[in-house]
């Protein structure tokens, strides 16, 4: 088995908790919307989300993830993440990282004069004992999303909050928006920028952006992806890659 240093495994948790809290939201970006999967439909994606930072690369390799529509306006959600750590000097490791829960639903109804509101919470729950991929603490997030389009045009996103206990660590916030267009029903282009505060006593607050979005070789197959970059404080590059199955 390989084995870290304590400075390694210091920024291989630090890297896991940015990549993973901030990425999992709205695939592919991390800003969400409060449309919800259609009643008894469902959603299953294969992705793989990797992040750069301080000469480590982390991220998913990779994660499972499923919605199902329970009934009108609310969706159920479940998470299965197998999350990777890679540095030059100490090599590769994997790992199942914690179980995400969550519902999202949807209070109001979108019009043509006013915007869809709704709600995500998830809950992350330690699930195998791993200390370099779970910090063995139960996180909750507690987010507000609102869309609203026109024609091929849609924009979305909002704010939540991170309740995230454990030995230095800090209660902390994301906000987002993004706007995409449909090119085409073949394609989707759009970006975000998005905002999140320090999580740890020792981080910063920071800004940054993605660009992507899907092609779609049918109206149940989907391509998704994303890369972007941080604006403020320490170089982070971040690219996410799914395939969508919708039924």
């Amino acid at each position: 088995m390989i084995k870290f240093n304590k400075r390694s495994v210091f920024l291989f948790v630090l890297m896991c908790f940015l990549n993973i809290q901030k990425g999992f939201a709205g695939p592919p970006f991390g800003t969400d919307d409060p449309e919800t999967v259609a009643f008894r439909h469902w959603e299953y994606y294969i992705s793989s989300i990797n992040t750069y930072q301080l000469g480590v690369w982390s991220g998913t390799s990779p994660h499972f993830e499923l919605n199902y529509g329970l009934v009108p306006n609310v969706q159920v959600h479940l998470l299965l993440p197998v999350n990777y750590n890679y540095t030059r000097q100490e090599g590769s490791r994997f790992g199942y990282a914690d179980t995400e829960f969550g519902i999202k639903y949807r209070f109001v109804q979108e019009t043509e004069s006013s915007p869809q509101i709704g709600t995500f919470p998830i809950i992350e729950i330690p699930t195998i004992k791993n200390n370099g991929f779970s910090s063995g603490k139960t996180k909750i997030y507690l987010p507000v999303w609102a869309q609203k389009s026109w024609g091929k045009l849609t924009t979305y996103g909002g704010a939540g909050y991170w309740i995230n206990p454990g030995a230095g660590n800090k209660n902390w916030i994301f906000s987002g928006w993004e706007i995409q267009y449909d090119i085409s029903p073949a394609l989707t282009l759009g970006g975000e920028l998005y905002y999140h505060s320090a999580d740890t006593g020792n981080s910063k607050s920071g800004t940054g952006f993605n660009l992507g979005g899907s092609v779609n070789p049918s109206t149940k197959f989907h391509i998704i992806f994303s890369f972007g970059h941080s604006i403020t404080n320490t170089h982070t590059v971040n690219s996410y890659l799914g395939l969508l199955w919708t039924i």
